[in-house]
């Protein structure tokens, strides 16, 4: 398993990844209709820098993004997304990729970590809290998940 900075040329191999999570409309706040261009300005945006990982054939199977989370005083303070092909489950990908983003975003000068809405029935939360994340609140019936019905949403924060 290879982990790198992506580029422009990735993109085609992200958004599979991409549409099939956001389309489920069970993790991300996004759209279930986003278009693939405004995906790619959304996942690739200059302000962001985002990872791919490559399994031993040269196959995309995740990718991350990197970026602050607030401006000005506040910059020091990193947001991330993570997207791992729900093919590739159980693999340890996103594991190493969040261990991977972390250790860049501490290098950056990150001084933590914050994800501004983490769907409460995701079975990323699970990792989140093992890589020591902790919830710092949930906004209670924010997100309409296809199948539980109204879910709350995780605000969780590391530091770094």
């Amino acid at each position: 398993m290879l982990i790198r900075e992506a580029t422009a040329d990735d993109w085609p191999r992200i958004w599979p990844i991409w549409h099939r999570i956001v389309a489920e409309g069970e993790t991300y706040t996004w759209d279930p209709g986003t278009s693939e261009e405004d995906a790619r300005v959304l996942w690739m945006h200059p302000a962001k820098r985002v990872f791919v990982v490559e399994d031993d054939t040269g196959a995309v199977v995740a990718s991350a993004y990197l970026t602050p989370n607030y401006g000005g005083p506040a910059a020091r303070i990193a947001n991330a997304g993570f997207m791992v092909d729900p093919g590739q489950g159980g693999r340890g990908i996103g594991r190493a990729l969040a261990a991977h983003v972390l250790d860049e975003a501490r290098a950056a000068g990150y001084r933590g970590m914050v994800f501004n809405a983490v769907v409460e029935t995701n079975p990323a939360v699970k990792l989140w809290t093992s890589l020591g994340f902790t919830i710092l609140g949930t906004v209670p019936d924010a997100f309409d998940h296809p199948r539980h019905g109204r879910v709350g949403l995780h605000i969780m924060y590391r530091a770094l």
